[in-house]
């Protein structure tokens, strides 16, 4: 391979690129997920937890395949090996029961429980994939997914949550944070992003998603470093102001920095340039949360 080259944070050097051409001409009888594994544990591309950064690895992969860079196995056909999780009728009730209506202080305590199990991470996908305008897809790199539950007068699943890895970069929370290039390399993953936020259709209580962000901000420190050994201090979210006015994240305290561009994590050559720009919120979960970041 011609020279080094930057991804995903990680730096790459010509030693690195040529250790992954030669297992991928050693072992091309793995599959890319297997052979992304074992070019993890080559290089010790880990996150701070220890957990192989896999999907990362696959994705680089995949641009050294598209550059003409390096052959990779031919993706094998998917198939589903166990039955999908399917949604009991209780769930389905509760999804599709009367309208809940009234004050959040009629439903507390809110809970919000971690997607863990087969039967939640079922629930969660079908009322995200349902519900959500952007649907439901598997983030790209760390993530947290949560039910949200109200313990009054029943126990009831009112919504869904989802944290995940960071922007990139963006002008606006860049600039706010005032941080240089290496700066930003080193903490970016002490950055988290709220890239799902639903409340069900069928629940109109005054205050709730308020309430869920300010819970989320509280429950999210300990969670997050717990998987993935990683202390975060920042929170960010981008709001489609064609769809939403950001309002509940102004009430749980949240700061509106500005607009995006409008291009999206993947659009390297600027051709989405100014496509669908969205507010860019952003929420301290520590008082030097900036000079955190800078540090």
């Amino acid at each position: 391979m011609a020279s080094a080259m930057r991804f995903n944070g990680r730096q790459f050097t010509v030693a690195d690129l040529d250790l992954i051409r030669e297992v991928g001409e050693r072992c091309s009888v793995l599959s890319r997920k297997a052979l992304a594994r074992t070019i993890c544990e080559r290089l010790s591309w880990k996150r701070p937890s220890g957990a192989l950064k896999v999907r990362e690895c696959w994705s680089l992969l995949d641009r050294l395949e598209s550059a003409g860079l390096l052959e990779v196995p031919a993706k094998r056909a998917w198939r589903r090996r166990t039955p999908r999780p399917v949604v009991g009728a209780s769930t389905v009730a509760q999804e599709c029961g009367p309208a809940l209506e009234g004050t959040v202080g009629e439903f507390q305590p809110i809970v919000l429980e971690l997607v863990l199990g087969a039967e939640q991470r079922g629930l969660y996908r079908e009322l995200v994939g349902r519900h959500h305008y952007l649907g439901h897809t598997v983030p790209f790199g760390a993530q947290l997914r949560y039910l949200i539950y109200a313990s009054r007068p029943e126990r009831v699943v009112l919504g869904c949550l989802q944290f995940s890895s960071p922007a990139w970069r963006m002008a606006a929370r860049d600039g706010w944070i005032g941080w240089d290039e290496p700066q930003r390399r080193k903490n970016l993953q002490r950055v988290v992003n709220n890239s799902r936020f639903l409340i069900l259709p069928r629940v109109r209580v005054k205050n709730l998603a308020s309430v869920v962000l300010s819970e989320a901000a509280r429950q999210l420190r300990v969670d997050w470093s717990r998987r993935y050994g990683v202390e975060p201090v920042l929170l960010e979210t981008l709001v489609d102001t064609a769809r939403y006015t950001g309002h509940c994240y102004r009430a749980a305290n949240w700061l509106e920095l500005g607009r995006t561009t409008g291009r999206g994590r993947m659009d390297r050559e600027h051709a989405r340039h100014g496509a669908a720009p969205k507010a860019v919120w952003i929420y301290p979960l520590v008082q030097d949360a900036t000079e955190r970041l800078r540090s």
